[in-house]
């Protein structure tokens, strides 16, 4: 069977922020897949980048009185540090501000642009006159036109929920200077997404996603492709458009170059054929993993980029869904927002590595990390099960074979029925069913401690004459655990460099399990994994609790707790029984182009069905919410909003933590009244 050429890459992380656990699940699952390819002997390189650019890394970098090259500099540091810890390996690790991102990107859209697909027209935005920079949504501030709350956002409402332009803020200022924005006249430049539907018609339904996704992508196809804003003005740190002086590209066209740039890198370093990955015809495989919430840019602008720019399109995008913590979102107040530092303090990582491994799957289903279950999991199968059949028959091995294993092999059956699970095993690593793999390695892990229970060498050791069936026993146990840490050691790839140190052998790739280890020395054994410890778990959410509190030191405006919001003035019962709340089911949601905060929700009231623009786009992924029970304002005017008409007001509860959708319990129908 011939080698395959295999890219594969995670999503790029922003350098404006540390790694916690919910980046790890992406860059975990790459990496044990990447290490299963490699251990088949595949061609397979992984590679990644910070994401460098953008107004928010020019703003951070002004705030700390530094250049936006040395903040990201240290950023880049610091994310391939933790990365290192929870053992991700890429083979480069580069940045979208690289001399190779620069010519890729205008190369692509040069090739674009020379093909007709760009398009330049006139739009008004804020402008910040103290500043000399157009404003997003996100960086005006003013009081809300609906409830006169003071100190919201350009978009949003954050206390009563209403959306709107920044033109109808009252009083609107800069959130940068403080400023008041003028209303100014701007060239942008546009992809002209259209140009490729019918592609990318095909491209979608051509197996390149998973179904799930195939279907939301589907929705956005039916409902008509917009052109894309690709530029923004100076000033900007990012890379400046050819042939548009002052015109810089937009962060999202040259982030996913940067994979091409990341993998150029290192062809240039180890004099890979970068070609034969990305030209048109290429036989080559490429990967990318994501989470669900950038699936537009990456199965729809970017499978349009590369084909208009005649390279070739990714063979995958594998997406995945969102990290929860005890079954709920992330909370920096509850100390379930972990760093990825700040776990690596009190545990091991290949704790963490496994329990994602353990519950992976090929879907894009949201994964919840339950610390009890956690610990019982990681407890119970790798140093219950897979470490105990090592640390049970060493002793013996040592004591009574001179640490030699037996010259023959007392139960061939079953060893070759653990050799022959590996066939199974690899094609869900293959199959990026890793749940599926470990629930196989573990009863193999049950036969192996059945087999050695049954046996009991520690019996036949007390008695005279056994100590050859002894030895016999105990090497079918080493050789069992053998296979198990072959299979594993895509997972936990530390534990496994042990085993290997401990089994003397030179190799736990794929292909080395078919190799009976017979007559064969084995070194001292050393525990391989302790248990996972509750009190250090405890300990760990303390300290990301204090990670917030440093944090909040550091804000120039800290928002206060959410009491600190006074309570608005009474209202009489006949005022708020006019107020028409009710279950809505969220029929379908979506993003809101050139809107930062907002998501389109058609709800369905039970025989009618609303349109409602809703300010929770950072809490949520529109996938995620369709089919959600919520509550809603029913009986609000409609308001005439710039993306479209607004049909009522979905209710919501916002902290320092995020936005929270409000939902009935179980048994609520859509369009029954809340009483």
């Amino acid at each position: 069977m011939s080698t395959r050429n295999i890219l594969v890459t995670s999503a790029l992380p922003y350098a404006n922020g540390d790694i916690h656990l919910g980046h790890l699940l992406e860059y975990i699952q790459t990496d044990i897949w990447v290490r299963f390819q490699k251990s088949r002997g595949e061609r397979c390189y992984y590679v990644c980048a910070d994401d460098a650019h953008g107004t928010a890394i020019m703003l951070r970098a002004e705030q700390e009185g530094i250049t936006p090259e040395a903040l990201i500099e240290r950023v880049s540091r610091d994310h391939q540090a933790d990365f290192a810890r929870f053992g991700v390996n890429f083979d480069n690790y580069h940045s979208t501000h690289s001399e190779e991102n620069r010519e890729l990107s205008a190369l692509i859209y040069t090739r674009l642009r020379d093909k007709g697909h760009i398009a330049t027209r006139d739009i008004e935005q804020m402008f910040d006159p103290v500043k000399g920079l157009f404003l997003a949504d996100r960086f005006i501030k003013g009081t809300c036109p609906k409830c006169h709350a003071d100190d919201q956002y350009g978009d949003n409402c954050e206390k009563c929920g209403a959306t709107y332009t920044p033109a109808e803020l009252i009083d609107p200022v800069s959130a940068i200077s403080g400023a008041t924005p003028e209303v100014r006249s701007s060239t942008h430049y546009f992809f002209k997404l259209p140009d490729f539907a019918d592609f990318l018609n095909a491209w979608i339904n051509d197996g390149h996603v998973q179904p799930q996704i195939r279907n939301k992508l589907m929705e956005w196809f039916e409902s008509g492709f917009n052109e894309w804003d690709i530029s923004r003005d100076a000033p900007y740190f990012g890379f400046e458009i050819p042939d548009a002086p002052g015109k810089y590209f937009y962060v999202w066209l040259d982030a996913p170059i940067g994979y091409l740039a990341s993998f150029k890198n290192l062809c240039e370093r180890e004099g890979i054929d970068f070609d034969a990955f990305w030209q048109k015809d290429s036989s080559a495989e490429v990967y990318h993993f994501i989470g669900k919430d950038i699936v537009y840019f990456h199965a729809l602008f970017w499978p349009a980029m590369l084909h208009g720019a005649d390279m070739r399109t990714p063979t995958a995008v594998n997406c995945h869904g969102f990290l929860t913590v005890d079954g709920a979102k992330m909370s920096k107040s509850r100390g379930t927002f972990i760093k990825a530092g700040t776990y690596a303090q009190f545990l091991n990582p290949e704790y963490l590595r496994y329990y994602f491994a353990a519950k992976l799957t090929s879907k894009v289903d949201d994964l919840d990390l339950n610390l009890d279950d956690f610990a019982a999991r990681v407890n119970a199968d790798l140093v219950g099960k897979v470490v105990n059949i090592a640390s049970r028959c060493a002793g013996f091995i040592k004591k009574l074979g001179g640490s030699k294993l037996a010259a023959h092999c007392a139960e061939p059956e079953l060893v070759a029925r653990f050799i022959t699970a590996g066939d199974d095993i690899a094609e869900d690593f293959e199959a990026r069913e890793f749940s599926r793999a470990m629930r196989k390695i573990m009863e193999l892990a049950d036969d192996a401690n059945t087999y050695i229970a049954d046996k009991a060498p520690w019996a036949l050791a007390k008695q005279e004459g056994f100590d050859e069936e002894v030895v016999e026993i105990c090497s079918v146990g080493i050789n069992l655990f053998r296979q198990l840490m072959v299979y594993l050691a895509p997972v936990v790839p530390e534990m496994a460099s042990q085993a290997r140190a401990f089994l003397n052998v030179e190799s736990l790739d794929w292909e080395s399990r078919h190799a009976v280890l017979l007559d064969h020395a084995i070194e001292k054994f050393k525990p391989l994994m302790t248990r996972v410890e509750r009190e250090r778990i405890d300990a760990m959410i303390e300290a990301s609790k204090e990670d917030l509190v440093e944090e909040q030191k550091l804000k120039s405006t800290p928002k206060g707790p959410l009491m600190e919001t006074p309570i608005a003035d009474e209202i009489s019962f006949d005022d708020f029984i006019k107020v028409d709340l009710r279950v809505a089911r969220i029929a379908k949601a979506q993003y809101v182009e050139g809107a930062d905060k907002l998501l389109q929700l058609t709800l369905d009231l039970g025989g009618e069905t609303r349109n409602v623009f809703s300010g929770i786009r950072s809490a949520y992924a529109p996938e995620a919410l369709e089919g959600r029970l919520t509550v809603m304002v029913a009986n609000l005017a409609p308001r005439k909003m710039r993306f479209g008409m607004s049909e009522g007001m979905v209710l919501a509860a916002g902290n320092d933590d995020g936005i929270y959708l409000l939902s009935p319990d179980a048994g609520a129908e859509p369009g029954q009244r809340v009483v």
